[in-house]
């Protein structure tokens, strides 16, 4: 889809980029053979550089070019052709407030899954993340990356960044993560299809108590949010191209099999801590929208 891409050209908008579409100049190949009029004459004669300057920031894997200039809105774009340098993310944290820290992330990139916890290998992330060229996350634009960001001094997540919150509701899908999942047909384990962010909070509590049942259980939920982004993206992307304003010859990506997850844990301590308990009161729960 990158390659069939415009709107990242200075002067280029969605009418400008659909025009070019439709009078059969559907992709950065054919741009170069010239364009017509619709093309506002600055952009005409700036077109043929900014095409070579792409196509030479996609040959050296350069996903914050595109990133720097595409709006948000189409960082989905980017999907296919950096689907192997991609980071899917969550974190887990102790509430919202200005207090509220992260407790766990786990980060996958379709192949291997990581995890990190607080006082224990949390500072090793940084340096991870910045493998990456790509970013995907649910409600990571107002929730993950700021925490993140707070959370590291001096770390700044500079990659594009698929939010699925939105791409999700652009396709009429919304309800939370867990709500798009449902909708879309992908099964969680039946011991954490109730577990949410206040229960995440809890369970990092329990932990910090000494319960060794916690932090397994925590982990597993954090990593069932992470691995089910890939399935969430790869649909989204499909959806987004079927959906395009004009039909162009772009593949979809085959949607990967969710991954076997063998992480186990006890659903005993989720049961116990379901009740009312003491948290309820402090405000500080964290709740995926």
């Amino acid at each position: 889809m990158l390659r069939h891409t415009f709107v990242h050209v200075a002067g280029i908008g969605d009418r400008t980029e659909q025009r070019l579409w439709r009078l059969g100049v559907v992709d950065w190949d054919c741009a170069m053979g010239g364009v017509p009029g619709v093309v506002p004459a600055c952009c005409r004669k700036s077109l043929p550089a900014a095409i070579e300057d792409s196509k030479a920031a996609l040959e050296r894997g350069d996903a914050c070019f595109f990133g720097e200039r595409l709006a948000a809105a189409y960082h989905w774009r980017l999907y296919r052709s950096f689907s192997d340098r991609t980071a899917f993310l969550d974190i887990e944290t102790t509430g919202l407030g200005a207090g509220s820290v992260v407790t766990t992330i786990a980060l996958y990139d379709g192949r291997s899954i990581r995890t990190y916890v607080r006082d224990q290998n949390l500072h090793e992330f940084p340096a991870d993340i910045r493998q990456y060229q790509l970013l995907v996350t649910y409600n990571g634009r107002t929730f993950d990356v700021p925490f993140l960001e707070r959370e590291f001094a001096g770390l700044r997540l500079t990659q594009p960044h698929v939010d699925l919150r939105y791409l999700l509701a652009s396709l009429g899908y919304k309800g939370g993560l867990k709500g798009c999942e449902q909708k879309l047909g992908i099964p969680r384990p039946q011991a954490l299809q109730d577990v949410d962010g206040f229960m995440a909070v809890r369970l990092w509590w329990a932990h910090e108590r000494g319960d060794r049942r916690a932090l397994p259980a925590l982990l597993r939920y954090n990593i069932e949010d992470t691995v089910n982004l890939r399935w969430l993206m790869e649909t989204a992307y499909n959806m987004a191209v079927e959906r395009l304003p004009v039909p162009l010859p772009v593949g979809r990506v085959p949607v990967a099999h969710r991954p076997r997850i063998d992480w186990p844990f006890d659903p005993g301590i989720i049961q116990e801590l379901a009740g009312p308990g003491p948290f309820e009161s402090h405000g500080s729960i964290h709740r995926r929208w």
